[in-house]
Parts: structure tokens; C-alpha cells; sequence
């Protein structure tokens, strides 16, 4: 597993499995926040499998597709709901990066958005294409 940091409550990875998700709740983590949909990945690795997954290791279970190009304000206030609050939270889906636009897209007006994007750059994600929506977001309250 690639995992990386954003913020020392939440961790983002490529895809995991299902067998890696105990492994996961042994190094601490007690969310788990998938935002690949199934259309993605075959059925040894769909939402069901792996909050059965989940729940097997006492963890808590958020299942949020995020369809490339298809963000929409449910889904940044639900990542922000299912990362707030329940640290330390590990969010994946192909590569990392739709979790890590969701990061900062929830983070907007709580950040600057120099911040924002220095951590994901750090993590080794280019935001730049969501710098408008980022900037738009700014002084709003999601």
C-alpha cells in the first residue's frame, strides 16, 4: 500500500484489498472512506466487500463513489462528515487523487488555498485543474 499523509488525521491511498484492510485497522486507523465506484473495480473488491471488510476490523465504513468529473456538494460535505471526527481515517480510490481533491475541496474555508495545495503537491498530487473550484469555495461554508 502507497499511503499518504494529507493531514495527521487522514491518510490516502491507490486501491486496497480486502485483505489489507485489517492490516489498515492494525496501524490504527478506524475509518475507512471508499471513493472508487464499483463500475471500477470487479466484485472481489465492490463497496459490499469492503465494508465487510471493515467491519471485520472494527472499523467504520464510508462508501462515497467519486466519478471523475462528476463533484458535486453532497459529496465534499459527506467526505468531510466521514472524515471529521474519527481519526486517523484512510480514504483511497484508484490512485489517491479523487480522495485527495475531496480533501481539499472540504478543507477550502477552513485553509488558505496555498496550504491546500502544497500538501497535496507534497503528496505527490497536482490540483491545479481544481484551483477555481477551490478559490470558489473559499468563502463558503460547506
Amino acid at each position: 500500500m502507497d499511503l499518504r499523509q494529507l493531514s495527521p488525521n487522514l491518510a490516502v491511498s491507490a486501491q486496497i484489498r480486502p485483505e489489507d484492510v485489517a492490516d489498515l485497522a492494525a496501524a490504527g486507523f478506524k475509518v475507512l472512506i471508499n471513493n472508487r465506484p464499483d463500475q471500477e473495480v470487479g466484485a472481489d473488491c465492490d463497496h459490499e466487500v469492503m465494508a465487510k471488510a471493515a467491519e471485520a476490523a472494527g472499523m467504520q465504513y464510508h462508501y462515497l463513489p467519486f466519478h471523475p468529473g462528476q463533484i458535486t456538494p453532497e459529496l465534499i460535505t459527506d467526505f468531510s462528515a466521514a472524515s471529521a471526527g474519527h481519526a486517523p481515517v484512510i480514504a483511497y480510490c484508484r490512485s489517491g487523487h479523487r480522495c485527495t481533491v475531496l480533501w481539499a475541496l472540504s478543507q477550502a474555508s477552513k485553509r488558505p488555498e496555498t496550504e491546500i495545495l502544497e500538501t497535496a503537491t507534497g503528496a505527490g498530487y497536482d490540483l491545479s485543474p481544481v484551483r477555481p473550484l477551490l478559490a470558489s469555495l473559499a468563502n463558503r461554508k460547506l
